[in-house]
């Protein structure tokens, strides 16, 4: 049961969108931008940098509907389900450019502390080819998801047991966007 007035069987950020519309909207905005707007990173990339900070920080919700995201930007099959699982176990062994292993290792420095990301981790990510716009991004997204995790999780929203329950929302997620119509808009607009 949510810590507050959060209409119940709406699950995670989605619910707790739905109790301060006016928040949601810069919210799913920056969502949109980092994650599906132009850059030299895929989606499934930035969906991955997503699920594996969410995953650090124990967050279920966002990390399994990111998870599902990321492998619907692949394809949505059970080996795209299976290469993010693999990345948010460990990303040194995990299937993806070395450049993209120095980029979640800088987000997972994030996830602790943004004080933990050092002169060499930049470095190594640049080795990598990693450009300042990627470096700039995934830090971003980690400094943005560790919010969104402790929002969901600092209210105690509600998210569904069943992992399958994630995969509606990730492919919503990955082909619809995060600032398509949503519930929390039309409660907004009848204001």
């Amino acid at each position: 049961m949510a810590h507050i007035g959060i209409p119940e069987g709406i699950p995670g950020i989605v619910g707790a969108f739905t109790f301060r519309p006016e928040t949601a909207k810069p919210m799913r905005e920056l969502a949109e931008i980092l994650l599906r707007g132009p850059s030299t990173l895929t989606s499934a990339e930035r969906e991955g940098i997503a699920a594996f900070v969410s995953s650090g920080n124990d967050c279920r919700f966002c990390q399994l509907s990111h998870s599902a995201a990321a492998a619907e930007h692949r394809g949505g099959t059970e080996e795209d389900y299976a290469w993010i699982e693999a990345l948010k176990a460990n990303p040194g062994t995990a299937n993806v450019s070395a450049k993209m292993k120095a980029l979640l290792q800088i987000a997972g420095k994030v996830r602790e502390s943004g004080k933990r990301v050092t002169q060499a981790d930049i470095a190594a990510a640049r080795a990598q080819g990693a450009t300042d716009l990627e470096i700039h991004d995934t830090v971003l997204i980690a400094a943005a998801f560790c919010m969104y995790n402790r929002y969901v999780d600092g209210l105690a929203t509600w998210q569904p047991e069943d992992p399958a329950a994630y995969r509606p929302m990730g492919k919503r997620m990955a082909h619809e966007g995060y600032t398509r119509n949503t519930p929390e808009a039309s409660e907004a607009a009848a204001r």
